[in-house]
């Protein structure tokens, strides 16, 4: 990158239902394993928030929305009073600085362990995930999930309504239902992991039920308006083979397209490929793309800028990014300006807990900010 000021339509104001959001890129969710043992988010957290509250929007890392959800240790969670507590001081410390956030809900399904959660994961068949999992003793072979009752699905669900109208209480504009990465909603979608034979299984238009319900009820709970949906086709990640990729979505979207979401949110968009352009024409509302940088294992210099240019100008409306938020707590500001970026310091990413790596990255002229250039290596869930 160059140190001339950049012209770009990221930087364009743009309304998303009632929130004016001063640009157009977004802090996308990314796991850090920042919160407490007892799932409620730390102070450290609203620290980090609050230093990246120039971006247009910011979704927060997946939230559990009820105990059995949650996928690794120090997840955060939003199903009882101390997790909105513990919320609401990050949504406070975001708004004071001007910022604005949606609080992404997750239920990992099988993608869990009774060493992180004490609870025998659920999920639609009892098909255990095809790897290892991390825990606080280190990573263990994952277990065998119970399958999921027609009433456990009902409680699901429910528990889905409840989780958003908590997070509306702490403080958030909104929340993302998470139906990507191999999570719970994923899991109903995909063949490899759902072999049911009742209502939830079999043809496309009974698996994408379980999304479109927890969809449904969330909208219903707090408004469509104030809701997001994330999806991420054809993605392998946890263990997920979808099988038929290209009647899934449109499936999903038909079932969904009537609510008036705020958002659709596609991850690794790539506005070559065919999947994507049919969603962006089938998809009536305001889409969010997250462009597909994996192609590398050094992510562009510009740290997705022009990658997310290319997505504006196939017919996206917001670009999230993840990894250059990570390093750049001032993203925004440094890609107008045309200023080089930090490297993010990967082994802090996940599972270690404190502040390296989380909120010492310093801002644009800061002392110890020697204008380096982002490089990393590998695919997360955000670009």
């Amino acid at each position: 990158m160059t140190n001339a000021p950049v012209n770009s339509g990221l930087f364009t104001p743009f309304r998303l239902g009632p929130l004016h959001l001063p640009n157009r890129l977004v802090m996308a969710p990314l796991t850090r394993n920042r919160a407490g043992a007892d799932g409620v988010p730390e102070p450290i957290m609203a620290t980090h928030y609050a230093q990246r509250a120039s971006a247009g929007l910011i979704i927060a890392e997946g939230t559990t929305p009820n105990a059995v959800g949650q996928t690794y240790a120090n997840i955060p969670a939003i199903h009882r009073p101390e997790h909105v507590t513990g919320w609401r001081r990050v949504t406070d410390a975001v708004g004071a600085a001007g910022g604005r956030m949606f609080l992404q809900l997750q239920h990992g399904g099988r993608v869990g362990h009774p060493d992180n959660s004490g609870l025998v994961p659920v999920a639609p068949s009892p098909l255990a995930l095809p790897e290892t999992i991390h825990t606080p003793a280190g990573r263990r072979p994952s277990v065998v999930p119970r399958e999921m009752t027609a009433d456990d699905i009902r409680s699901t669900v429910a528990d889905f309504a409840r989780a958003a109208r908590n997070a509306v209480a702490a403080g958030f504009a909104g929340v993302e239902v998470h139906a990507a990465n191999g999570m719970l909603l994923h899991q109903f979608m995909a063949q490899n992991a759902n072999r049911r034979t009742d209502a939830y299984g079999g043809p496309v238009g009974n698996r994408v039920r379980f999304a479109a319900e927890v969809t449904r009820a969330v909208a219903d709970a707090i408004g469509p308006e104030r809701v997001g949906l994330r999806i991420s086709p054809a993605n392998t990640v946890n263990g997920i083979d979808e099988g038929d990729t290209h009647r899934i979505y449109p499936a999903l979207l038909a079932a969904v397209g009537d609510l008036g979401l705020a958002y659709l949110h596609v991850l690794f968009a790539d506005p070559d490929q065919p999947l994507y352009r049919r969603i962006r024409d089938d998809w009536s509302g305001v889409l969010m793309a997250n462009p597909d940088l994996r192609r590398s294992p050094v992510l562009p210099a510009d740290g997705g800028r022009s990658a997310g240019e290319r997505l504006l100008d196939s017919g996206a409306d917001l670009i999230s990014l993840g990894r250059a938020f990570i390093a750049n707590p001032d993203l925004v500001e440094r890609l107008r300006a045309g200023a080089p970026l930090n490297e993010v310091r990967e082994q802090y990413w996940m599972y270690v807990g404190g502040e390296t790596g989380y909120n010492d990255y310093p801002a644009l002229g800061a002392a110890g900010d020697r204008g380096r250039v982002l490089a990393v290596t590998g695919g997360r869930s955000g670009a």
